[in-house]
């Protein structure tokens, strides 16, 4: 048996030093995202840019990360994990550097799309490292560990954001990335296992002009919603619908290709897969469209700063922490439906108070309230990530871990869209801010309830013996 391959009893250690490795330099990544997100009024604020521009700070990273995400695949095919790894999370410590160093808005706005292009190559690519290193063993645990910066990062990364920006400069939001990558990179030297020799694969030019701006025009329309007010407008529907016609068009182009497209959607013959992907979708959705509705709950229904929120939602985060090694275990152990059902039923559950919630309603009741949230939410990105891949071969798993992280973005940014124009339509027509949030809680509990009965359809995944 290959020293790779986990153990009947446990992970293995090298497993374990390849994960360490790859949560480190990944860390940073999605830290980034949200970190910035907290900051971006101060950052306009000390470079003098206009809310039209400093929007393109987060819109220049998104796009950036998803013209690179569909190329993984094949870069991987082209140069190998390890050595893909170290150049993408160089890019990524590189961008963060002059990110800082940034004397203006412009120069801002090309950085972090240098950002995007490492970050986009890693988010993927961590997970396929890992899951081809495992060879289909503890998969769970597994994921357990590798999930955990995607899990937690949106939802530590307004606290420490706010820390920042109450005690340093906006600068640090950016220098905070550069000791997490030299650690990453100097662990990822040390603790990869050797590539084997790149293949000369061609590349898929015709489906990567179809994809990446099809993805792209998707995303950058729903970061609009909110700006742009509602689905309605020429600013939203031109990209989306454009984006739209591409995927369709390339969805039309890979089915003829099969293997030889950029991304193999033959894979969806796999139930397992198919329905993993449907179920992260409604998870992004869940995660990222109530992480936009609880700080501004917070910070408009009760008057807190953004640091006060941001510590105010840290008992989501400590939930999610406290139970993923049982849920990786259970997923082990029994498979994934149900550690799922569970999972998405108490985030439904835990949902339900905020929607009655007031500007009196007792702060610690509203905070215990978030650790079970935290306690669902860091349960269930587990047995839908480990699903995805049971059935699939070594070959397969880059082009799984490209349709998985798309389908989880994608979901975040509907409902980051969905949840801001409802929000925005109650808070016009309801009698109170109180019953506005009220009515954009009820949407994101009804998010988390379809996806409670989505994830019945998980096919029990095969149990190591």
């Amino acid at each position: 048996m290959s020293d790779q391959v986990a153990t009947t009893t446990g992970i293995d250690p090298q497993l374990k030093k390849l994960a360490i490795a790859l949560i480190t330099g990944a860390m940073a990544v999605i830290l980034d995202t949200t970190i910035v997100s907290v900051g971006l009024h101060d950052i306009g604020a000390a470079l003098g840019a206009s809310v039209s521009t400093l929007q393109w700070v987060s819109t220049a990273y998104l796009i950036a990360m998803f013209t690179t995400i569909p190329l993984t695949g094949w870069a991987q095919s082209r140069l190998g994990g390890k050595r893909l790894w170290l150049i993408a999370l160089s890019v990524f410590t590189a961008g963060s550097l002059l990110c800082a160093l940034s004397w203006d808005a412009p120069s801002l706005i090309a950085f972090r799309a240098l950002q995007g292009v490492g970050g986009g190559v890693m988010l993927p690519l961590m997970t396929t490292i890992l899951m081809q290193a495992a060879q289909g063993r503890n998969l769970g645990r597994l994921m357990a560990a590798v999930s955990l910066p995607a899990a937690v990062g949106p939802i530590l990364g307004p606290v420490f954001g706010g820390i920042i920006l109450h005690y340093l400069s906006w600068h640090w939001m950016f220098l905070i990335n550069l000791p997490l990558g030299i650690i990453g990179l100097i662990l990822a030297i040390r603790l990869f296992p050797a590539d084997e020799p790149g293949r000369r694969v061609r590349l898929d030019v015709v489906g990567l002009l179809l994809v990446s701006p099809g993805v792209v025009g998707v995303i950058y329309g729903l970061s609009q919603v909110g700006t742009k007010g509602g689905f309605g407008q020429s600013a939203v529907l031109v990209p989306m619908v454009a984006g739209l016609v591409l995927l369709a068009a390339f969805w039309w182009w890979a089915s003829r290709r099969g293997e030889q497209a950029l991304i193999d959607l033959q894979l969806f013959r796999h139930r397992a897969l198919a329905v993993s992907t449907a179920l992260l979708f409604l998870t992004g959705i869940a995660l990222y469209g109530a992480m936009l509705v609880l700080p501004l709950y917070w910070q408009q229904v009760r008057g807190e700063d953004a640091l006060g929120a941001g510590l105010l939602l840290a008992p989501q985060g400590i939930g999610a922490l406290a139970s993923r090694t049982l849920a990786g275990r259970l997923t082990d152990k029994i498979g994934g439906r149900w550690v799922a059902v569970t999972g998405f039923a108490l985030m439904t559950i835990a949902t339900v108070p905020f929607a009655f919630a007031s500007e009196s309603t007792n702060t610690w009741y509203l905070m215990a309230v978030l650790l079970v949230r935290g306690l669902g939410l860091g349960a269930v990105v587990i047995p839908l990530m480990t699903g995805a891949y049971v059935g699939l071969e070594r070959h397969e798993m880059p082009d799984a871990s490209i349709i998985t992280r798309i389908a989880q973005q994608v979901g975040g940014s509907f409902g980051t869209a969905v949840l801001a124009v409802i929000l925005t339509s109650a808070a016009a027509n309801a009698t109170s801010l109180v019953d506005a949030y009220g009515a954009a809680f009820w949407w994101a509990t009804g998010f988390t309830a379809v996806a409670a009965l989505l994830s019945l359809l998980l096919p029990k995944p095969a149990v190591t013996p």
